[in-house]
């Protein structure tokens, strides 16, 4: 039985990774933000994260790189 109620987290790594994407954004729906709430495993998020974060750091440097030289 799980932690919550009963009720067990039914979401993807992928999901995971398209809310983390969003919220770097800021555009997530309220509607969209309470399901995640409830249905994304948090070690998936956190994962998502880092992940993104590598992605976006690796992404400005390779900008900045083309820019400078």
């Amino acid at each position: 039985m799980s932690d919550n109620g009963g009720n067990p987290r039914k979401s993807s790594f992928g999901q995971s990774m398209r809310a983390v994407f969003w919220s770097f954004f800021g555009v997530r729906k309220r509607r969209d933000l309470e399901a995640d709430a409830t249905q994304l495993n948090p070690l998936h998020v956190i994962a998502a994260a880092l992940i993104s974060t590598a992605i976006l750091i690796a992404v400005l440097i390779l900008i900045v790189r083309a820019v400078v030289g």
